[in-house]
Parts: C-alpha cells; structure tokens; sequence
C-alpha cells in the first residue's frame, strides 16, 4: 500500500499530460487524486504498529543497483508517517485551492501530482540512493512551478532557488557518496547505516562527511546563512506553489536531520552539536527581525519560516549536546526531538494556510504592499478570521498546534543547553510581527486596495479552514500525533547519544 501512495500521483499526472484531457476534468481528477491519497495516508495510520528501533513498518524492498548496494527500499516509523500525512493535506487543500485557476489547470495539476509523489518518496524512502532521487526531483518540479505559473520576477526566482538548491543537493550526494564507502559491506540502505554507523571513531573524516550532508539539508531547510533564495522564490511564485514549498519542502531538509544526519553519524552529530544550536538561535531570532523590518506580506510570511525551521535545528542539535549531570539527559533529547518532529507538521499545516490566504490577496489586487491595505476586517470578515487564527497559530497561542512544537522544543532544549533560552525572544518578535501585519491590513478606516475586496469564496477558504482545524485539534489534543513522534523520537535520541 505504501508504495501505491507514493506513486499514484506521478501515474495519474502522466495521464493528466493526455492533451485530449479537458481542463475540467484535470482540476477535479486533481482534487480526486490528492483526497484518495489522504484516504491511504489515513488507512496507514489506522493500521500502524510502531516497528522498534531500526526497523520499519509496511516495509517493501525490491533490488535495483546490486553492485552499488542499492534498492527501492521503502518503509515507515512514526515520524515519516507523520510527514506523510501532513503531505497528503497540504496537497489535497491545494487541489482544492487551485479549482479555479484558468492558467493551464491540465498542466498545473499534472505538474503538482508528480511534486506531490517527490516529496511523498523521500519521508518513504529507506535508501540513500531513492532518498536523493526523490529529494533532487522535487527541485525539478517546484522550479517549474514558479517559472510556470509564478509572477513578478518569477524567471530570476526561479533559476536562483533551482541553482541554490541544486548545489545543496549536489553537497548531500557527496555525502552520501561518504556514507557509501565507508560502510563494510558498502551498502546505501538506511537501515543498515542507522543500525551501524559506519564512521564511528573516524575523527575528522565523518566530522566532513557530516559537514556536507548538514550544508545540502540545511539549503533545503533553509537556515540562516543559506536562506536567501528563499523570500524571492515564495514572492514570486504561485499560491499553491507557495503551499507546498514552505509546508513541505522545507521539511525534506530538518526530516533529512533526523533520519540520517543523526542516526547514521552520531559521533561527528555530537562535534557539530553546538554550531548547530548557535545556527538554530540565529535563525530564529534573524528570521522574526527580518520579517518585522518586511512591507511585502509574502516575503514576511518567508521570513516567518527561516525562523520557524530555526526551532527545528536548535532541538535536533540540543539533542547531540552533552548534558548537565543533573538533568535526565535521555529524556531532555527525546522531548527535544519531538518538539522539533511536532514544529514540523505545525509549520506545515499554518504556513501553509498562510501562504494560501496571502495568494486570496494576489489574486483580488495583485500587490502584496501591506501599506497599501487597510480595513479589511469590514468588507472580507471570513478573511480576516482565517487570517487571524492562522497568525496566531505561527506565534504560538496555547490551544494551537505551534504552543505544542515550541513548548516541547524550549523544555527539552534549555533543559540540556540554558543558554539556548535566549532564543525565547524569538516568540516575542514573531508576536510583534504577526500583529502588526494584522493591525495593517485588517483594522482601521477601509482604504486603498481593500475598497471593493471580495471576501474568500468556498474554494479558497474551505481548504484553509481544514488546515486551520487539524492546528487547532493538535494544539487541544495532541496526544495521538504525539503518540505518534515520540518512539521515533526516542530512537533518533538514543542513537545519537550513544
């Protein structure tokens, strides 16, 4: 069943690339394909049983490269079904957003089926090779997103993100690469290099080994200093595209952390622990101060997930730190880790609301100049309550599923690493911009661009109200998701503690 998750997309978009298919038909087999792919996202979850330690449940695995150690191997633990469900929303709201774009739907959805198999094949994946097949295609598939149906200067956009993250990718094969020839047998299955870590005692070569696997993830993640092809490629790209980059793409880099950085090169995770708690605390207090100082909602929004990824990176690298003899150090890291895991399926479903409301603004005045609005609360009442619960979901309100995330993310980290407190202030700012933006476009005198705005119709706020729901349900009741993350959680911990 796993594998007819991951590919069912890519066969239907091949059929979508049918030109005797009518637009009609290609926007709702859209939508048909990514509900039916929730529907098997959610049979899987029904019927999962956590495998243990090294292990994975609806386990496939069939030869493909016997000389080099490679297979279609896949599988899942808690956490990549976890990402796997948040994929398959995030997806099916965007099928649902995009029922009414005239641009060529046929192609769009095509386009988006096949993006939606990449990102599903990589949290599947349990080979380095299929890891990187899928990781590198998904490049493929979002640059011709916003070159596609992007605006603005989407054509520079689009070859910026396409070269910046294709030599990320090009840093991570090399690691791999690393990976591979270190292993007795050489082998690129993920399993066997998680249940032996093959450069254990290799001093400065896995601490280089490590360095590029980190350099090509934390491009996909992005954190700061690798960061900056990020505000243009959601600026100019298309609503949903949007969606599915900050809601899932990004997540390929800090799931990349997890599954292999830390399992399968603990020893060089731990050398590398504090650069990347330093890199963790800059991220999240340079992302919030750059979106205050941003007048583009969109390029803000952006801005919000450099500092929300940076959540992810300063739990995962608390966790490879040495701990104070009096703290419980084994559970410090497993709350760490699954604080970062549930920041990850909170991003996904908020930002991803986000960017969708921010496309209803594009698409009624085709300026994103927050100065240039005002007022909207009166005429677009549905939109500003979206836009509201989505706000205050991303700054992390209690009763909403990113209180969860960063209240896991700060108790285990400054359990092991107090210094790591100052990164707090990074809440605060988020507050400060989120509120403002809030206070510019929805309240006050009616003016400017808002004079006339239609409010959300079904198609646009429907989707958005169902990401904005699961929030809310994790936020009140996140036992089940975290019953979920945290056997995953725990193993990745004690992996890299050993």
């Amino acid at each position: 069943m796993l594998s007819v998750l991951v590919l069912l997309p890519l066969l239907a978009a091949a059929l979508l690339l049918v030109p005797a298919v009518p637009d009609r038909w290609a926007r709702w087999a859209f939508v048909g394909v990514t509900l039916v792919e929730v529907a098997l996202a959610a049979v899987l979850w029904a019927r999962f049983e956590d495998p243990g330690v090294n292990a994975l449940a609806f386990e496939q695995q069939v030869s493909w490269i016997p000389g080099l150690g490679a297979s279609y191997h896949v599988g899942l633990d808690g956490l990549s079904l976890a990402m796997v469900v948040m994929t398959t929303v995030v997806f099916a709201a965007c099928a649902a957003y995009a029922l009414g774009d005239q641009q060529r739907p046929r192609l769009q959805a095509a386009l988006f089926l096949a993006l939606e198999t990449t990102c599903l094949g990589v949290f599947a994946a349990a080979d380095l090779i299929v890891f990187f097949l899928f990781f590198d295609l998904s490049i493929v598939g979002m640059y011709f997103s916003i070159h596609g149906w992007g605006h603005g200067d989407r054509a520079r956009s689009a070859l910026q993100f396409f070269l910046y993250t294709f030599l990320g990718s090009l840093a991570l094969l090399l690691g791999f690469i690393g990976l591979y020839v270190a292993s007795e047998p050489r082998t690129f299955d993920m399993v066997e290099l998680a249940a032996s870590p093959p450069l254990q005692g290799s001093g400065a070569t896995g601490v280089l080994v490590l360095g590029a696997v980190l350099v090509g993830l934390a491009i996909k993640t992005p954190t700061v200093p690798f960061h900056t092809w990020l505000p243009p490629a959601h600026t100019d790209a298309p609503a949903i595209g949007s969606a599915v980059l900050a809601g899932v793409m990004l997540k390929l880099g800090t799931y990349g952390f997890v599954r292999i950085a830390m399992p399968m090169l603990p020893e060089a995770w731990r050398a590398w622990a504090p650069v990347l708690v330093v890199v963790g605390i800059v991220s999240v207090l340079w992302g919030a101060l750059v979106a205050l100082a941003q007048s583009d909602l969109k390029r803000m929004i952006a801005y919000t997930s450099v500092n929300h990824m940076g959540y992810v990176v300063l739990a995962v690298g608390a966790a490879g730190m040495l701990a104070d003899g009096s703290v419980d150090a084994e559970a410090a890291r497993t709350t760490a880790v699954t604080g970062a895991a549930t920041q990850m399926v909170s991003h996904g479903l908020l930002t991803s609301a986000l960017f969708l409301l921010a496309g209803v603004v594009w698409s009624r005045r085709g300026s994103y100049a927050l100065a240039e609005y005002g007022g909207l609360a009166g005429p677009a009442p549905r939109f500003a309550a979206l836009l509201v619960l989505a706000a205050l979901g991303s700054l992390g309100l209690p009763g909403l599923s990113g209180f969860v995330a960063e209240l896991q993310v700060f108790a285990g980290a400054v359990a092991i690493v107090p210094w790591s407190a100052v990164a707090l202030l990074g809440i605060l700012l988020m507050t400060a911009v989120l509120l403002r933006a809030l206070q510019q476009l929805l309240t006050g005198p009616v003016h400017g661009l808002s004079e006339g705005f239609t409010d959300v119709r079904a198609r646009e706020g429907l989707p958005v109200a169902v990401l904005l729901a699961l929030a809310v349900v994790v936020g009140l009741a996140p036992r089940p998701l975290l019953d979920l993350l945290e056997p995953a959680a725990a193993a990745a911990a004690a992996l890299v503690a050993r």
